[in-house]
Formats: C-alpha cells, structure tokens, sequence
C-alpha cells in the first residue's frame, strides 16, 4: 500500500543496463560514418581515438555523432539509418577499431546559436559503462571566440582544452579519455 509520504518522495532514474558484448555487432550499420560521402566538396573527417585511464586504447567503444549542418541548423529530416549519399541529417554512429579508433565523414558545423562555438554532440557506449556518456567537440577557434560559448563558459578554465578538437590535414581530431589525466569533460543532460 502506497502512503502519502511515499507519493511524496522524490523519484530518481535508476541506472541503465551494461551494454554487454552484443552492441559491437548489433548497432552500428553500413555507412554509419558518413554523414556525407567521403570526397564530397565540404566533407572534412572528424576523427579519434578512446583511451582508458591508463592512456590505453579501448577497442569495444561505440561513438555517435550529433551535429548542426554548415549554417548551424540542427537538421530534422528522416533516413539517419539509410543512407542516400547526398542527404546529411547530422547523426552517425560508429564502433571504434581493435585499437580504439573511430572516423566520421562529416562537414564542418556551424553554430547552432548567436554567442555559441561550433561543435559536435558526442555519445559514448562502451563495456563497463552503466550509462553512455555526453561530451562536445568544439572546433578550434580563436580562443575568445571559445570562451564566450555558454557552456564552454561553465567548464573550469584548466579543463575546456579537453573539449576542443585539434585540426589536422584530413580535418579535426578528437581524443576521448574516460578517466585520469586530462579526462575529457562529460556533461550530464537535462542540464546547461
């Protein structure tokens, strides 16, 4: 029999499931990594790779990509799961390889507000992880530019570093660290 103190009590999420060895195999899907096709004009590479605490690749992750289009307008059509080659809708999904790396095929993002950076929304599945985590990848733009991002605004000074990619030939490179020294900054949603 429920009281009314019972009614009364705060009500918390519980933790999700360990993901297990299964979604390795099951989710990710051909062409989960391009957003746009690879040589495409405007397609840049977003790529990395996922360490543990003792800076050792971890070869069982599952990366997806969130991300506004070049104008900065988060895109709302159908067909992430089936691919056409021309359309972009801003998500992918991607396993890491063997050696913890991951790749996307993507275009550069534009800020999705007056006063915000450009970045990608990061989700991350891995084994052990009882919820995926939430990160960004901000590209790496003039450093006022970035400190006057809202919610780079909020991360300590000495840890936004974590959250800004670095450019390379093939375009932005982003190293996601789960834990120790330089652990990448993970956000906690609903929330700024």
């Amino acid at each position: 029999m429920t009281t009314p103190t019972d009614a009364r009590r705060e009500r918390v999420a519980t933790p999700g499931q360990t993901i297990g060895p299964f979604f390795g195999y099951a989710l990710p899907y051909p062409g989960g990594g391009e957003l746009v096709p690879p040589g495409q004009p405007g397609a840049i590479r977003l790529h990395g790779v996922v360490l543990d605490g003792a800076d050792v690749p971890i070869g069982d992750a599952l990366i997806e990509v969130w991300q506004a289009d070049a104008a900065g307008e988060v895109v709302q059509r159908p067909g992430s799961l089936n691919r056409d080659g021309f359309t972009f809708t801003g998500w992918g999904r991607v396993a890491v390889d063997a050696a913890g790396w991951y790749s996307f095929s993507t275009i550069r993002p534009g800020p999705t507000r007056d006063g915000g950076a450009p970045f990608f929304a990061l989700t991350v599945l891995a084994r052990g992880l009882l919820n995926r985590l939430f990160t960004r990848a901000y590209l790496p733009l003039d450093p006022a530019v970035l400190a006057a991002d809202p919610l780079l605004r909020q991360v300590e000074p000495d840890r936004r570093d974590t959250l800004v990619a670095t450019e390379d030939e093939t375009g932005y490179r982003f190293d996601i660290r789960l834990q120790g020294d330089g652990e990448t900054v993970f956000l906690a949603y609903p929330g700024p």
